[in-house]
């Protein structure tokens, strides 16, 4: 495996063992167990330093022990994030440019209290890009750490949209650019483009899609 793929697995390893780590710290009170808790929680951080992020191990683990908490508040789980794949009259596709890591994605944000992952969707492309749109259908499941869309353990709900107004507009904290792209010019780096694009634009062309996902992984297997 090349470096870049092993640096992700270390990544996705840490976080799997620390989720478990400060699940079990945040329901027991036995302090055996919560010794030996503590201990895979430093063994996650050394983990995840050691995947080329430039992490401090004391740091990482200082931050994951901040945010145990009590009973169900203390389960550890994926975070949850919802993108919109919007189309125009032209057929092109909606994309911004990440302010954070320069890479270019569908408008997607975290999932806010209070709103539908429909609701969300529309707020995140008006307030990323300017645009309103329609939801039209769920088109996409994905594993954002897997696909290495975040370095955070999330799951991302995508919808297929419409533009139905507004004017292109990059918001000024969020995102380097904007625009619309013709499937035969695409900008680059574009995230997983494998595991999406071709949804998208099926999608966008009025054809039927399955809801993409990610398969589960061979018994066994630690690959993505």
């Amino acid at each position: 495996m090349d470096e870049p793929g092993r640096a992700h697995d270390l990544l996705r390893w840490s976080e799997a063992l620390a989720a478990i780590a400060r699940t079990g710290l945040g329901f027991t009170d036995n302090l055996y167990e919560r010794e030996r808790f503590e201990e895979v929680l430093k063994v996650a951080a050394e983990m995840q330093a050691a995947s080329a992020t430039g992490a401090d191990a004391e740091l990482v683990m200082d931050e994951w022990m901040a945010s145990v908490g009590r009973g169900v508040a203390g389960y550890v789980t994926p975070k949850a994030a919802v993108g919109a794949v919007v189309g125009n009259d032209r057929g092109e596709l909606l994309l911004v440019q990440r302010a954070d890591s320069g890479v270019w994605l569908y408008p997607t944000g975290w999932a806010d209290v209070g709103y539908s992952p429909a609701e969300v969707a529309v707020k995140e492309v008006r307030e990323e890009t300017g645009i309103w749109c329609r939801p039209e259908r769920l088109i996409a499941v994905l594993d954002g750490l897997r696909l290495g869309f975040s370095r955070i353990p999330l799951y991302s709900l995508v919808f297929h949209c419409t533009m139905i107004g507004g004017e292109l507009a990059a918001h000024p904290l969020e995102c380097a650019d904007v625009g619309w792209f013709a499937r035969d010019a695409l900008p680059s780096p574009l995230a997983a483009s494998a595991r999406w694009v071709p949804a998208a634009f099926a999608a966008i062309d009025g054809e039927p899609v399955e809801v993409v996902f990610d398969r589960p992984r061979a018994e066994g297997s630690g690959s993505s």
